[in-house]
């Protein structure tokens, strides 16, 4: 695949008060065949961040047709998993519903952040959204107990089942004497999209001791006849990825025919750094979305999306 960059699309302006800095992680949903929505997480002057949107043109997505001037995602109740933050992660249509995973957040006291994923619902085209429950639809669990984040979900037709690959840390590492998080994907499968069936299967392992992997973006389509499943995700060090450009963000890429079992084929991910500007220091949350006969991939470059974020394309084979 060879991606040609198109550049930021959207920068956080604070003209409407929630949206101060960064955009976190954006997550596209094709309303109809010329508009994109983009979901992101935006942060406020506290650093609290809600989730809300932007619609772009589906066949040239620099050019905005609207602007969101409120959250569709609210912080939780107080007390509760994402009282602190609420940013989208993983959007669904189903029926006339559309489901939206999210990565609530609280401040932690022995490590920097405890995430977990909730769910909202929205029944006006993705317009609004209310949260199913107050509390998380996945945690860290007994299996699995130091980390839970970014995920993806699917609602595969063929088989009746969700399927989600999800973010799970297995130990907090001591790097320079603060803790940094171990983490890599996983693979889980729900008859409902709420209750979710955990067996650790790992779907992109580290190549080293320092590397991780985040984010992943899943596209199911149909090569000569079988199914194929092609993943984008994040990939970093753990040692250093705040300061040096070459310990952060990269994109990586995986395919697979079962959702289980995964080729890492990261050379084939064919994005890189630029030289200068705004992702000329990291690649980082790269999901991806067909629409028609190309690959659409939206993703945040420096400072965790300090800056916005962009897109790039690429042209179906």
């Amino acid at each position: 695949m060879n991606w040609i960059k198109k550049g930021l699309v959207y920068t956080p302006t604070g003209v409407h008060g929630f949206d101060v800095s960064h955009c976190h992680k954006p997550t596209p949903l094709l309303l109809n065949d010329n508009v994109l929505r983009v979901y992101f997480g935006v942060g406020d002057i506290n650093g609290k961040t809600r989730t809300t949107f932007i619609d772009v043109d589906a066949h040239n997505p620099s050019h905005i047709l609207y602007i969101h001037d409120k959250p569709v995602l609210d912080l939780g109740k107080i007390g509760a998993f994402d009282d602190s933050g609420a940013n989208v992660s993983s959007v669904v249509r189903k029926g006339d519903k559309i489901y939206m995973y999210f990565i609530g957040w609280n401040p932690s006291t022995t490590v920097h952040t405890r995430n977990s994923i909730g769910l909202a619902v929205s029944r006006d085209n993705g317009f609004s959204f209310q949260r199913l429950y107050d509390g998380s639809v996945l945690d860290r669990n007994k299996e699995e107990p130091y980390y839970t984040g970014a995920v993806d979900v699917i609602y595969n037709e063929d088989v009746d089942l969700w399927q989600m690959w999800y973010t799970s840390g297995s130990e907090w590492k001591m790097v320079s004497g603060k803790p940094e998080i171990f983490y890599h994907i996983k693979y889980a499968t729900s008859f409902d999209g709420i209750d979710w069936d955990r067996r650790d299967i790992t779907c992109i392992k580290p190549h080293t001791e320092i590397e991780v992997t985040a984010r992943p973006s899943v596209v199911k389509e149909y090569v000569d006849g079988r199914v194929l499943y092609r993943m984008w995700y994040s990939r970093r060090d753990i040692l250093n990825f705040r300061t040096d450009k070459q310990h952060g963000y990269r994109a990586g890429y995986a395919e697979s025919f079962d959702g289980k079992e995964w080729t890492r084929m990261d050379d084939m991910a064919n994005i890189d750094i630029s030289d200068s500007g705004w992702d000329s220091e990291a690649i980082a949350y790269p999901y991806v979305i067909k629409v028609g006969k190309r690959y659409i991939m939206f993703y945040n470059g420096n400072g965790f999306g300090r800056d916005g974020f962009g897109y790039a394309v690429c042209e179906c084979d």
